[in-house]
């Protein structure tokens, strides 16, 4: 073979090893940092729960900052969830500031929060048109319920919030509808809506739940005490808006 054949064939292979390598660290990384940033923006959360914050995400080989400010701890918390659960995202430093005077987990100011939060959370209640009062851990609810049924429920997810005493359920009956989150929400909402809501249900806020979604479906890993505990997740993420199914992986393992 001549010295000039044996080049090309060289440049070639060369060539091809490199075509192939660009391969493997473009597979690698699944989204690119302007992705992160955009596909965080738009997510259904934080057009929804956080549309009235102020947050900046800015994101370099996949560890994003946020920062800015919001309203209340639960966004802070939601923002980060949301954030942490999109493709290529390696870490998040979570900066936000949160405004409000008052944001100690024992407090009726964090108490309502919970409250609020957990009841956006849940598709089969009208969180948008619930007012939520707290005092001395005592939550009033106010506002308007499609249902006596609904009604129901909504007070039984209001006291099953951690740090919730007694719930004064005063929302008034009356068939209507009220914004609600988009049908199509996308997977990094979900999981977040999910990790927020068990921690703040006073049933499942000790568990070490594994939450992932793909396509609306969500895949539960970790440990339960007992088969009534699984059961329970189950329901509640069944509930989650956007939530298509829920496979739930969870082991039991009594006394953990």
């Amino acid at each position: 073979m001549s010295t000039r054949r044996q080049n090309a064939r060289n440049w070639t292979i060369a060539a091809g090893i490199a075509i192939l390598t660009v391969g493997v660290l473009v597979y690698a990384s699944p989204g690119s940092d302007a992705q992160i940033e955009s596909t965080a923006k738009n997510s259904e959360v934080f057009k929804t729960f956080l549309n009235g914050d102020s947050i900046d995400v800015k994101s370099r080989d996949g560890f994003v900052t946020l920062t800015g400010t919001v309203t209340d701890l639960s966004h802070k918390d939601l923002a980060e969830e949301t954030v942490a659960n999109e493709a290529g995202v390696v870490s998040v430093n979570n900066k936000l500031v949160v405004t409000a005077t008052s944001t100690v987990n024992s407090s009726d100011a964090w108490i309502g929060v919970k409250v609020k939060t957990t009841l956006l959370s849940h598709r089969s209640v009208n969180g948008f048109k619930t007012q939520v009062d707290v005092k001395d851990r005592v939550v009033t609810l106010r506002g308007e319920s499609n249902s006596r049924a609904q009604k129901e429920l909504t007070g039984d997810y209001a006291q099953n919030v951690d740090g919730v005493d007694r719930v004064i359920n005063n929302l008034a009956v009356t068939p209507s509808t009220g914004p609600t989150l988009a049908a199509q929400m996308d997977d990094a909402s979900i999981t977040a809506q999910v990790k927020v809501m068990l921690l703040y249900h006073r049933s499942t806020s000790a568990l070490k739940t594994v939450v992932k979604t793909k396509d609306g479906v969500v895949a539960l890993s970790g440990k339960a005490q007992n088969a009534a505990e699984k059961e329970l997740v189950t329901k509640l993420v069944n509930d989650v808006q956007g939530v298509k199914e829920v496979q739930n992986q969870m082991t039991i393992a009594p006394g953990k």
